[in-house]
């Protein structure tokens, strides 16, 4: 069963215990990745890797969606859209069900990952520094490279100039 508690999501049992005496409104999984923002075959992956567990069946075998499950994928996308993995967005769901206040546990998960962005964008302008040393000697129009040359040789060659076959 999907689940997450707060606020918006704490009637998730409420929705499948009710279900059948249809006082909460169901949704195909094409409405329900419309409504949350996941594509249809996103929402399949999550539920065939663990990520949330399917949603009821009709008796025609279709997934049925109440709002708290539409709103538990929503919940998976924003931390996605905030570049969360799957692993550190089901650890969130799952603090966000707990029945404890967890606010330090989340914290944690968001900090851990804030620190995976910064190096992230370390290593960017690091690169992008290579990047631009790399092609400040390259002139337009002339016939050697030696952007190309460091590309295809490195620094790092172990071969000596005349044993070099890389002809291009």
């Amino acid at each position: 069963m999907l689940s997450l508690s707060g606020e918006g999501l704490g009637y998730l049992a409420s929705c499948r215990r009710y279900r059948s005496k249809r006082r909460f409104v169901v949704v195909t999984i094409g409405e329900a990745a419309r409504r949350s923002g996941v594509g249809i075959e996103l929402i399949r992956y999550y539920e065939r890797t663990g990520v949330v567990t399917g949603p009821e069946r009709s008796q025609a075998g279709r997934r049925q969606y109440c709002a708290a499950e539409v709103h538990v994928l929503r919940f998976i996308r924003r931390c996605r859209d905030l570049g969360f993995s799957l692993a550190e967005a089901k650890s969130l769901l799952g603090i966000a069900s707990s029945e404890q206040l967890a606010c330090g546990d989340a914290q944690s998960v968001g900090q851990r990952h804030l620190e995976s962005i910064r190096q992230k964008i370390t290593d960017l302008q690091q690169m992008e520094a290579a990047l631009v040393q790399l092609m400040l000697p390259c002139k337009a129009g002339q016939q050697d490279c030696s952007m190309l040359d460091t590309l295809l040789e490195g620094p790092e060659s172990d071969w000596p100039p005349q044993d070099r076959c890389l002809n291009i």
